[in-house]
């Protein structure tokens, strides 16, 4: 959630008024200036706090000084309500100085000089400090620079510090990020959106360029690419102009905003993945803002930027609706979270990988329960993890449900950052400051025992070879046990951990030909073995590790066969020229993972076609084949349509589950083929010891690599740089485009918020059970050739092999909402068993699509709902997730409990969120979904309170009790605007 936090103030209008006045005098103080242009190294840019406003600039400080003065502000409230006249005197005394001043510190160069000044939390003198988690500190340290009594109070400020007793609380903060973080799947929408918002103020007569990033964005093109072609040396060329020809208009769209909006950079499309690019390049750990100092931290729109806390930066996912917010200058509200601390000790065994470590971390910590918590990670075991690793643990916070899994900076992370290229005087600045501040680790000195919420611990050496799914990230699999559960699901019942093929069917065999030659499947044949996501290939020793492998088989002469789709998709230029430099990437394309793009691509859906026998094979034989991939996600439909299991696994463990072309098979006892000397071969033969990863780590991860890669990652590529974009600085929409379409969040709008409201007789639209993820609720994958979306687009002229994939039109609502709820491993409880994207629309007892229910019931002027289990919209923070059901028509989501983002994300949109009561849900409470429900909320937003309970009445006479997830006032204001943007839109002109 954005905006500022007001817990301190004593009304509901005092805090709008504020938070009225707040935004009206960002706007003012930095849009009369806009910020500079980004540059192509941009490293120096962040954005402006109070603090670093005054401390730079004189001419910025005269203006501060002119909004604060008491007549300034007398006028602007008298200009924007009569009725906000009264608080005048007490507001107009809010605001001052930042009172921690005193407090700001000089840091000496060691040999004469400074490198800048810093707001010291030792200056404090409070013991309290401490005893803070090193992921706290970074809050309080933000809290502190940016301490005006105004937008943060001196309040905010002693609750961080008194963390140990306000964390249990709930209590309310305010959180400036530093910097902004999109890939282009998040980004379109999110530029969408700012560019709709522009022409919004421009209807309503006020300044559109009032609308521009505040803070530095960074939007990385690498969600696009698609494996259409593997298997060749040309499948990177090939691939990239498919790419452009798909997308041309999108990649257009956002050069335009890289020129419309200040503050943004975005990096073209076949530089990498977000998250590796940050954590490689963008990644500053500690800011230089002309000379104040302070740390990074980042927001993204993609739940992965966690990634970046294996940095010892904090960043976390949000919503693209609260990083518009971020952009636009607002600070962010949060609840103060708890801290479970993660010991590590021991060392990881030979062979062990740090991908089996994570799907152990991954296990345990969903097990303890981290949603909405921070997770820090500590102990003696911290020096056996490369940064690599680290970053590999923090990828995959989403995954087991905390907001970010911290690791504090120490060597390793200065030495991290002298091999990816970053200077000598940055890394020596990085230390000073962080060990002036006492945020840095040094495990050769003492260790001051700090407070946790909670404690968990793990030996390294405890950790096995393992891989997880068949369905979920946390369902982990040791290797040895893999048969045995594989079997296992054959025999469940259809569920996570279960697929129900009768006893007799288990060893059905499909013969198919494959181009002119002999081919068979099975239930768990491996038809995609994929090398791909953020989540290892930023780690140079599983990279380096699948090299082995496939140079092990080689010279054993296994071969993988011809009919897996097989594929390398690096997260930099990087991992390409040390596979090179090793003389592994040779191997590995005579196993058929041929690097096919830069940038994530089976783990989000993006695996392209299997080949139309192995497809048809598949589906005439209802076989369940499986597909394997170095990913974080593993969800029923996500990469791909006709692979019902998925398995996540390390890069070494994919190029030998390729190998093997089955995941019914156990390692240990079983072979994974016959060599040229007719000899079985065992993954024991092929399997790199840790000695032989380290020395080819070591020979080939070179600093010059990661130099030159991002020495041109902004001069972009011919196809980019062709790309003709208008100059003007509202965007002209095309009626005719099916990939860029003006949203109608703001049609009709006016200065008058819709207010607070309940829901009335309202039909369920849909009624699920537990863990329904965003990559159910949100438009992901390719398009159902005979679905509504398909549909649309064939009514434009699209033809079917035009249709790209639902994450490349997220910038076409149109598209997206006929996408919602779309996804055909979806359960339904209204359907009865039935599996796919259909529903009942309950009067008629039809069975429809589901958006062609949902538009049914807004003809007929008909609310709905949506009933829920638990963990709802667990997954990725996809805001199409809030978006689409809204386009929907959804009100309400009655839940047992919510994911994080996308809780906050349905606030954004003006969506109810309200959960049942401990030990209830729509079982218990006998209901089936073909009941309608009135939600007795108040009319007026001063009645409502974060977490309240209100009562649900349906017209069979049953009533139950629930409590409205608002969990913040500040989200109770965007529901009273009708959602984020039109409240900050409200904002920005009320001056």
């Amino acid at each position: 959630m954005y905006m500022t936090a007001y817990s301190s103030s004593s009304s509901m209008l005092l805090r709008a008024t504020r938070t009225k006045l707040i935004s009206s005098s960002l706007s003012r103080t930095f849009l009369s200036s806009p910020p500079p242009r980004p540059t192509a190294s941009y490293r120096s840019l962040a954005f402006s706090s109070t603090a670093a406003a005054a401390f730079r600039s004189s001419s910025v400080a005269a203006r501060w000084s002119h909004w604060r003065s008491p007549l300034s502000l007398r006028s602007q409230i008298r200009a924007a309500a009569p009725v906000l006249e009264r608080f005048h005197r007490k507001l107009a005394t809010a605001a001052g100085e930042n009172p921690f001043k005193g407090n700001l510190t000089s840091l000496p160069k060691p040999g004469g000089g400074e490198f800048g000044k810093y707001y010291s939390l030792p200056s404090l003198k409070d013991p309290r400090i401490d005893r803070l988690p090193y992921s706290i500190r970074i809050l309080l340290e933000s809290a502190l620079r940016n301490c005006d009594n105004f937008q943060v109070s001196k309040e905010d400020v002693e609750k961080i510090i008194d963390w140990e007793n306000t964390a249990v609380k709930q209590v309310e903060i305010p959180f400036k990020p530093a910097r902004v973080l999109l890939q282009d799947f998040t980004g379109v929408p999110a530029v969408v959106d700012l560019a709709c918002m522009r022409d919004a103020m421009n209807r309503l007569g006020s300044d559109s360029n009032k609308i521009n990033p505040l803070v530095p964005v960074d939007l990385v093109i690498d969600h696009s690419v698609q494996v259409d072609v593997t298997r060749s040396e040309n499948a990177v060329q090939a691939n990239m102009e498919f790419e452009f020809k798909r997308n041309k208009e999108r990649f257009a769209f956002l050069k335009w905003g890289s020129t419309a909006f200040h503050n943004m950079l975005v990096v073209p499309p076949g530089s990498g993945i977000v998250h590796q690019v940050n954590l490689e390049y963008l990644g500053r750990v500690v800011f230089n803002n002309e000379g104040l100092l302070y740390p990074d931290s980042v927001v993204g729109t993609d739940s992965h930027t966690t990634m970046i806390d294996g940095l010892g930066v904090a960043g976390w996912g949000v919503g693209g609706i609260e990083a518009e917010a971020a952009m636009l200058g607002q600070p962010m509200s949060m609840v103060l979270p708890g801290v479970v601390g993660f010991k590590l000790s021991g060392k990881l065994r030979n062979g062990v990988t740090a991908t089996d470590l994570v799907l152990t971390v991954t296990q345990m910590l969903r097990k303890h329960g981290v949603v909405g918590k921070f997770v820090e990670f500590y102990g003696d075991g911290m020096g056996e993890l490369s940064l690599a690793d680290r970053a590999t643990i923090a990828n995959m916070s989403p995954e087991y449900g905390a907001t970010m899994g911290f690791f504090p900076v120490d060597h390793v992370t200065l030495q991290y950052l002298k091999l990816t290229g970053r200077s000598d005087e940055t890394v020596a600045m990085i230390e000073a400051y962080l060990r002036a501040n006492k945020m840095f680790v040094d495990y050769n000195e003492p260790q001051q025992d700090r407070a946790y919420s909670s404690y968990l611990e793990l030996n390294l050496d405890d950790v096995e070879p393992c891989i997880s799914g068949p369905k979920r990230p946390h369902d982990r699999v040791p290797l040895k046990e893999m048969k045995s559960d594989w079997r296992a699901c054959l025999d469940n019942k259809v569920g996570f951990k279960g697929f129900a093929i009768p006893k007799e069917a288990q060893g059905k065999v499909a013969k198919f030909n494959f181009h002119g030659q002999p081919a068979e499947l099975k239930h768990g044949s491996v038809v995609i073995a994929a090398i791909t996501s953020c989540t290892n290939t930023s780690n140079p020793s599983v990279m380096l590790g699948a090299g082995l492998v496939a140079k092990k088989a080689h010279d054993l002469g296994l071969q993988v066969k011809p009919w897996v789709k097989t594929s390398l998709a690096p997260g930099s230029g990087v991992v390409t020229k040390y596979l090179h430099q090793s003389g592994l990437q040779k191997y590995l394309n005579e196993q058929g993972f041929n690097i096919v793009g830069f940038g994530c691509t089976t783990c989000i859906g993006n695996s392209g076609e299997l080949d139309e026998s192995v497809a048809s094979a598949i589906s005439e034989n209802d076989v369940v084949a499986a597909a394997v991939l170095s990913g974080n996600r593993n969800f029923e439909g996500r990469v791909h349509p006709l692979t019902r299991a998925n398995y996540l696994a390390s890069p070494p463990l994919v190029v030998a589950y390729a190998l093997a072309g089955t995941v019914d098979i156990d390692f240990e006892k079983e072979p994974i083929g016959t060599g040229k000397d007719g000899k079985n071969v065992y993954l024991r033969d092929i399997w790199p010891s840790t000695e032989e990863i380290a020395q080819a780590v070591q020979s080939s991860v070179l600093p010059d690599m990661f130099r030159s890669t991002y020495e041109s990652i902004t001069k972009g590529n011919p196809m980019w740089n062709q790309l003709q974009v208008p100059v003007d600085k509202l965007y002209s929409w095309d009626p005719n485009s099916t990939y860029i379409h003006e949203p109608p969040y703001f049609k009709g709008m006016t200065m008058d918020p819709p207010g607070a409201h309940g829901v009335k007789d309202a039909y369920c639209l849909l009624n699920f059970g537990d863990s329904i993820t965003t990559d159910h609720i949100s438009p992901a994958g390719s398009i159902h050739k005979d679905s509504p979306a398909a549909k649309y687009l064939m009514e434009r002229g699209v033809d079917r092999k035009d249709f790209n994939s639902y994450g490349s039109r997220r910038g076409n609502d149109e598209v997206m909402a006929r996408g919602t709820f779309a996804n055909i491993r979806i359960v339904n409880k209204l359907l009865n068993g039935e599996v796919g994207p259909k529903t009942v629309h309950i009067p008629t007892g039809e069975k429809l699509y589901v958006f062609d229910a949902a538009m049914r019931y807004k003809n007929e002027g008909h609310d709905t709902i949506v009933l829920a289990g638990a963990e709802y919209g667990s997954g990725s923070s996809r805001d199409w997730a809030a978006k689409g059901p809204m386009l929907l028509g959804v009100k309400a989501v009655i839940a047992k409990s919510f994911e994080r983002i996308h809780r906050s994300n349905l606030v954004g949109m003006g969506i109810i969120p309200l959960c049942f009561k401990a030990g209830e849900d729509a079982e218990t409470l006998g209901l089936t979904g073909h009941e309608r429900y009135t939600i007795d909320l108040p009319n007026k937003i001063s009645d409502i309170r974060p977490g309240q309970d209100v009562t649900v009445t349906t017209n069979t006479g049953k009533s139950f009790t629930c409590t409205v997830r608002f969990d913040t006032e500040v989200e109770l204001a965007y529901f009273d605007h009708g959602g984020i943007l039109p409240y900050v839109i409200r904002n920005l002109i009320s001056q």
